[in-house]
């Protein structure tokens, strides 16, 4: 049986861990996955550097190690796929946390990234910042509830018809639990 190699995982909690080079492929990654399809917060593409970087400076410049996470999966030098989780500050749900902007760049799909990554995000919100349970809210109609169910993620609720993407395409946004973790 073929051994698969596994990404390396890294987590960052501060925008003073984001190299010049680091920005650059997370930017890169996300213009990638947009222009390839995926859900990863900018519906329309093409997109360019110029909508990408504000919104990646913005992300990036929330990174605090007591409210937000940036966790990153590399081969080698090369910038595979991240995923965002953040807590809110507010005490009432300062038990949960939000997952945001999972993505694999295109080139890398198909080798575990994703799931590393979610596996590991769990991993850093129950061990490390003591959550109880994770949310995400995701487009209908492409397959990521059943992405999600494998990795023990359950559907809670959908939003019908809350994406609009052309007059002929309205899709549910998705709301999933993962809890315990």
């Amino acid at each position: 049986m073929k051994q698969r190699i596994m990404p390396t995982l890294t987590q960052i909690s501060g925008p003073h861990e984001i190299s010049s080079d680091l920005r650059r492929q997370l930017v890169d990654c996300w213009i990638a996955v947009t222009n390839a399809g995926g859900a990863a917060g900018f519906p329309f593409p093409p997109v360019h550097e110029g909508d990408v970087a504000p919104v990646a400076d913005e992300l990036l410049s929330r990174l605090d190690p007591s409210r937000s996470r940036l966790i990153t999966a590399r081969f080698g030098e090369e910038l595979a796929g991240w995923v965002v989780l953040r807590r809110d500050p507010f005490r009432l749900v300062t038990h949960w946390g939000t997952v945001h902007h999972l993505q694999t760049h295109p080139g890398f799909r198909g080798r575990s990234v994703g799931s590393a990554l979610m596996r590991e995000l769990r991993t850093v919100a129950r061990d490390e910042l003591g959550l109880e349970q994770l949310r995400l809210a995701t487009r209908g109609e492409e397959g990521l509830e059943d992405f999600y169910s494998r990795l023990g993620w359950r559907e809670v609720g959908r939003w019908p018809g809350a994406l609009r993407f052309a007059p002929d395409d309205t899709r549910d946004e998705v709301l999933m639990l993962l809890a315990p973790l």
